[in-house]
């Protein structure tokens, strides 16, 4: 674990930086109300969800949206934004900045939906995800090291009124692009994805012929490589990106090929610490339109079904998540962000601006709300 100071989480110049969002403005869908103030009129349960988007103007922000699609609140954001981790006691969200931005917000929604900037170290960017410590103190993100293409988790202090950078951990591969805590806390899951890049180069990948990618668990507390689980050489150009954890504590990855267009390797594996990750195929029909993208992982609230979004094939994949049995899929077009409502059904949102709802895998999906001007990003998460 590398310690950083006390004074190393960078607010930039933190006054040129406000000035750039903007003042970084959070603004209410209903008039004259804040967030808090307009939950307050609905049931203390019901579902919320926050997911990032682009305006048709080009402006980035983060919407906050309720079980009907109704936009409750946006908050503005610097630049594009990407995934999201969440308080265990729901009250902060984190939202990152799409690799290789160096951006993360902290939002408090109940709290008048204030704001925190964190800003990456000198020589690291975001890779989009992360996730909280069990206790929510400690906020862990993935990031690029890019000078020596080697991933980090660095680790934020969010006990205190400002936030802190106290150290990182190595992921033990390249490129890691997401990060979840096991159930117990006590092990850090963190999918290396494999792909050097460099902001230099943009988002041009580098290492394509000699891409390693993995899943490494790591203990949180030290940072001591547990496990490295790789899916070996015929599928190295299968990058393991996205994940959610199923009811038994095991991790549900989709992956990106980076390999020939003509290829079809399996796009979805379920890993665990001391097994042999577990590969599943799909029907030749489904997946020869999927053009071997699998864009965000999600289980519903029991752990017992898995989604998995193919916005470039315009699907939204079902599993049983005990068997690994495909369920089916339902036909979304650019659906890419996905979350649960309850222990069932889904929200998936798409770039098109739409919401929809499945209630069972084998339900056509439902659009319950389109927001004109409005294109929804790649990742959506539930807040309640």
């Amino acid at each position: 674990m590398r310690v950083a100071s006390s004074t190393s989480i960078k607010l930039l110049s933190r006054r040129s930086f406000l000035a750039a969002l903007g003042g970084l403005t959070a603004n209410s869908a209903l008039a004259g109300s804040t967030l808090a103030e307009s939950l307050q009129t609905q049931d203390g349960s019901a579902p919320l969800f926050a997911s990032a988007y682009r305006q048709a103007n080009g402006d980035f922000g983060i919407g906050l949206v309720d079980e009907l699609g109704q936009v409750l609140a946006r908050i503005t954001l610097p630049g594009r934004g990407h995934g999201f981790a969440v308080a265990p006691d729901r009250s902060r969200l984190v939202a990152f900045a799409r690799r290789p931005g160096n951006f993360a917000v902290i939002v408090r929604p109940l709290a008048g939906i204030s704001t925190e900037i964190l800003v990456a170290e000198p020589g690291r960017h975001f890779f989009g995800h992360g996730c909280f410590s069990r206790d929510g103190r400690l906020l862990y993100a993935v990031e690029n090291d890019f000078d020596t293409a080697r991933g980090v988790i660095g680790i934020y202090d969010l006990s205190g009124p400002a936030s802190r950078r106290i150290g990182e951990f190595a992921t033990h591969g390249i490129g890691p692009h997401e990060a979840l805590l096991s159930q117990d806390g006590r092990v850090l899951i963190v999918a290396n994805g494999g792909i050097e890049t460099h902001p230099a180069s943009g988002r041009e990948k580098l290492n394509l012929d000699t891409m390693a990618p993995s899943i490494a668990f790591l203990e949180a507390e030290t940072g001591d490589l547990l496990s490295r689980q790789e899916l070996g050489p015929a599928l190295h150009q299968l990058s393991l990106r996205h994940m959610a954890l199923d009811a038994n504590g095991r991790a549900w990855v989709g992956g990106q090929f980076e390999g020939p267009a003509d290829g079809k390797p399996p796009l979805v594996a379920v890993f665990s610490r001391d097994e042999t990750p577990k590969l599943l195929e799909l029907p030749d029909k489904v997946s020869s339109g999927l053009e071997n993208y699998i864009g965000s992982v999600a289980t519903n609230r029991s752990g017992e079904v898995v989604a998995t979004s193919a916005p470039r094939g315009g699907k939204t994949l079902f599993w049983k998540a005990d068997t690994g049995s495909y369920l089916g899929s339902q036909t979304i077009v650019d659906g890419c962000g996905v979350a649960p409502i309850d222990q069932g059904s889904f929200l998936v949102s798409d770039g098109n601006g739409a919401l929809s709802y499945v209630l069972e895998p084998d339900s056509p999906a439902e659009v319950i709300a389109r927001t004109a001007g409005l294109s929804w990003d790649n990742h959506m998460v539930a807040l309640t």
